[in-house]
C-alpha cells in the first residue's frame, strides 16, 4: 500500500511538470478570478463540521496564491465571502469571518507578500464586516498599499450587481454636483468607479469556480464579460496545482474573438 502511494506521488510530480513545461510555451493568463466554493460539501461528504471545511479551504488559498506568483500571474480576485453569505446561521458566519480574520493577520506579515511586493485589497461592503475584521483588512492594505508588482484582491461581502449600483451611484453623485457632465460617461468612466479600479487590468482573463457548480453568483458582473470561464467538478479543498496548470491549458487552447 505504501509503496502505491509512494508511486502516485511520483506520477502526481511527473505529471505536474510535463503540464508547466505545456503551459509555458503559451501565454499566461495576468488576471485569475476564482470562485472558492465547496468548502461545506467537502466536510459534509467526511462527516466533519462545516467549518473544517472552511479551515481546509483557507490552507488551500495560501497554497494557490503560491502558485499564482509561481507562474508570475500579476493579478488574483478571489471570491471568499459573498453578502448573501450574511443569510448563513449566525455561528456559521461568525466562525468564517473569524477564519478570514485570521488570515488576513498572517497576511500583514507575510514574508511572501513583501518580497513579491503584492498589493492586497477587499472588494465589497466592508462596512457590513464586524469591526476587528474591518481593522485588520485596513492594516493589511495600508502595509501593502505601494506595491505594484502584484496584485491580490479579496472579494468579501462582495455582489456582483451591488458593485454595479455603487459604481452608478458615485457617477451620478459627480454628474449633480457638477464634476462631469451626461456625455462624459463611457465604458471608461465607468471602470474607474468599480471596486477594481486600482488594477491595471481589472478584466480577469479567466475565472475558475470548484464544486461543480456553472454559474457566476455575481462575481465580477462587470468585469468578467469577456473572461474565459472554468467549471471544476471538484471542492476547493481537494483542489490541486494540476488542477490550477490544467485549467490554465484549457484557457490557453481557447481563441478570443471579441465577436469579430
Amino acid at each position: 500500500m505504501l509503496s502505491a502511494f509512494l508511486r502516485s506521488i511520483g506520477i502526481y510530480k511527473i505529471y505536474e511538470k510535463w503540464l508547466l513545461g505545456q503551459i509555458k510555451k503559451h501565454k499566461m493568463p495576468a488576471h485569475i478570478g476564482v470562485i472558492l466554493d465547496g468548502n461545506r460539501r467537502w466536510a459534509l461528504g467526511r462527516a466533519l463540521p462545516s467549518m473544517q471545511g472552511h479551515k481546509y479551504g483557507v490552507k488551500i488559498g495560501e497554497d494557490f496564491l503560491k502558485w499564482c506568483l509561481d507562474l508570475d500571474i500579476k493579478a488574483i480576485t478571489a471570491y471568499v465571502f459573498s453578502t448573501e453569505n450574511f443569510q448563513r446561521p449566525k455561528n456559521e458566519v461568525e466562525h468564517t469571518l473569524k477564519l478570514i480574520g485570521e488570515e488576513a493577520i498572517k497576511l500583514i506579515n507575510d514574508k511572501q507578500i513583501h518580497e513579491s511586493k503584492v498589493r492586497v485589497k477587499t472588494l465589497g461592503k466592508i462596512n457590513l464586516l464586524p469591526d476587528y475584521l474591518q481593522n485588520d483588512f485596513h492594516k493589511i492594505e495600508e502595509a501593502t498599499k505601494n506595491y505594484s508588482d502584484y496584485y491580490l484582491n479579496i472579494a468579501i461581502a462582495y455582489g456582483g450587481r451591488t458593485e454595479i449600483v455603487d459604481a452608478t451611484r458615485k457617477i451620478a453623485g459627480h454628474v449633480k454636483e457638477g464634476k462631469i457632465s451626461l456625455k462624459e460617461i463611457d465604458e471608461n468612466l465607468f471602470r474607474k468607479n468599480l471596486y477594481t479600479s486600482h488594477l491595471p487590468n481589472p478584466y480577469p482573463d479567466l475565472v475558475i469556480r470548484t464544486s461543480g457548480e456553472e454559474r457566476l453568483s455575481g462575481f465580477l458582473l462587470w468585469q468578467s464579460a469577456y473572461s474565459e470561464l472554468c467549471f471544476l467538478d471538484v471542492f476547493w479543498p481537494d483542489f490541486r496545482k494540476i488542477d490550477l496548470l490544467r485549467v490554465i491549458r484549457t484557457y490557453q487552447k481557447r481563441v478570443k474573438r471579441f465577436g469579430r
